[in-house]
């Protein structure tokens, strides 16, 4: 049974087996629990040397809002030649690595006629339950999410599907979409038609033709956005998948791309790390708010900034959030941070960037998708069927896992390495399908954050 002792700082060791931490010396009751260089929380009591070091014996530290200093890391970064891959290049100049045909409904009252649509003609249609009975700022994060979904790059074609009478009606959402691409995206309302079905039909059939006509073209890697996701996370996250990751953001932003990293409670205990690499104090204080506000929001609803990890995160060895926040930055490598990002904001700027969000693996997706992303890279230890509009390339934190689940599982970071990681991602830029995709696994959800009517 094999076990790693992480940075020199550490007070304990993880069993590479089952991911869970051992204590490698006396640790007195009140004091730091070390891991990654860093505490990840208090001794509840004293733990003897080879002593199993969990939820019995320790706690976190975490607290709420706090006050931080802006001291930048001195930041080498070299960059690299861009590799090539195959995309289809929009008339606004972005990219899409897919040229699917997505049914959009803009309340849930259409989902199933939605889900209808997608049956007869083969588009994916993505049913959420709002779009009605939503109020201020709560509508609004609704109505950019289904914006920027209905901007994406990845899609051929879209289908707006509307009712009439919802607040987030076709009217009122074309006013937050703005400028759009007429050949591309159609409007649907289904008060407005006879047969619905037909007229649905109809409209896809046309998208569908009109997107035979797209072609793949060469274009540099630059014009890449990864999202970066991880869940179902065990002890092993912060060893194998999610450094592994780190190391491949760092290769794609070297190469001019973007990457995103979403979570944000999930950065709780951790936040220090991604501050000091920020590009500038102005990005520094955007950080520093989206930290504090998400503390604010837990606070307002009388929760815990610390209530994190899952049952089964717990049950893989990780106890403490702020354990759980150090081994999940490590996906943002050691990149520059160039960019804060609010829902439903597209990331514009090459570089490492923050997008507010929660943890929760379906709304963080569909975060991730609608910031622009055209593939996620979703690190995982206990495993998840769980797919995004976009590729979602799941890379597993074990080899059991990955031999255990291989019709979820696309990569196997305990095996394998980072070049294989490099040509899969560039591989599925160019068409091959992922896990998800291949089982048909395609899912959304929008936070939501206010009353309902």
């Amino acid at each position: 049974m094999g076990y790693v002792i992480i940075h020199p700082d550490d007070n304990v060791k993880v069993n590479l087996e089952n991911g869970h931490k051992y204590a490698i010396k006396h640790i007195k009751k009140g004091e730091a629990v070390m891991k990654y260089g860093f505490p990840i929380g208090i001794a509840k009591e004293n733990i003897k040397a080879e002593e199993h070091v969990h939820t019995h014996n320790l706690k976190t530290a975490l607290s709420g809002e706090k006050e931080y200093t802006y001291t930048p890391f001195a930041q080498e970064y070299t960059e690299e030649a861009p590799t090539a891959i195959s995309a289809f290049v929009r008339k606004n100049g972005e990219i899409g690595i897919r040229n699917d045909i997505w049914i959009i409904p803009t309340v849930g009252c259409v989902n199933g006629i939605a889900n209808s649509l997608s049956q007869k003609t083969g588009a994916f249609a993505f049913p959420h339950p709002y779009g009605c009975s939503q109020l201020g700022d709560d509508l609004l994060v609704t109505q950019k999410i289904i914006c920027s979904l209905i901007q994406y790059p990845n899609a051929g074609g879209v289908l707006v599907l509307g009712l009439g009478c919802e607040n987030n009606n076709i009217t009122e959402l074309k006013k937050i979409l703005g400028e759009f691409d007429a050949e591309r995206i159609k409007f649907l309302n289904c008060q407005d038609t006879e047969d619905e079905i037909a007229e649905g039909v109809k409209i896809i059939a046309a998208l569908q033709k009109r997107a035979e006509k797209d072609k793949r073209s060469e274009v540099p890697i630059s014009k890449l956005k990864i999202g970066l996701k991880c869940g179902g996370s065990d002890g092993l996250s912060g060893i194998t998948a999610n450094p592994l990751v780190g190391r491949i953001t760092d290769k794609i932003i070297a190469m001019g791309g973007t990457a995103v990293l979403t979570e944000v409670p999930e950065m709780f205990g951790a936040e220090h790390i991604l501050m000091n690499r920020c590009i500038n104090e102005n990005v520094f204080q955007d950080t520093v708010k989206l930290i504090n506000n998400y503390k604010k929001y837990f606070i307002s609803h009388n929760q815990p900034v610390s209530e994190n990890p899952s049952p089964g995160n717990k049950a893989g060895g990780i106890t403490t959030l702020e354990e759980k926040s150090l081994g999940c930055v490590q996906k943002g490598g050691k990149a520059p941070v160039t960019a804060v990002l609010d829902y439903g904001d597209v990331a514009v700027k090459a570089g490492l960037n923050l997008l507010n969000g929660p943890g929760n693996d379906m709304v963080a997706v569909t975060n991730l998708t609608a910031a622009g992303c055209h593939l996620i890279l979703f690190t995982t230890g206990r495993g998840t069927p769980l797919g995004a509009p976009v590729p979602t390339v799941k890379i597993s934190t074990n080899a059991k896992l990955a031999e255990k689940k291989k019709s979820w599982v696309d990569f196997d970071a305990q095996s394998s390495k980072e070049d294989a990681l490099f040509n899969l991602i560039v591989e599925t830029a160019n068409g091959k399908e992922t896990k998800n995709e291949q089982n048909g696994y395609r899912e959304i959800a929008i936070f939501k954050d206010g009353v309902t009517l």
